[in-house]
């Protein structure tokens, strides 16, 4: 598996487990809903920058964000 799809798997978890929508999430980090969207399926090769604010948005470290297996 590639770093895109763990981080947009555990995106997707954490938003879920967190009971947030795409959307909120959006608004807490600063993006756009649809954006948010291609990252959870993978379709965006985002930069550290945003990666950080969704990270920063879901309360949790960049680094978990990236760990497989989770």
């Amino acid at each position: 598996m590639n770093v895109t799809e763990v981080f947009a798997q555990n995106i997707k978890r954490l938003r879920l487990a967190q009971g947030v929508s795409q959307e909120a999430l959006a608004d807490l980090a600063g993006l756009h809903r649809t954006y948010i969207g291609a990252v959870e399926r993978g379709e965006r090769n985002i930069t550290l920058v945003n990666a950080n604010r969704i990270a920063e948005a879901l309360g949790v470290k960049l680094s978990d964000c990236l760990k497989e297996g989770k």
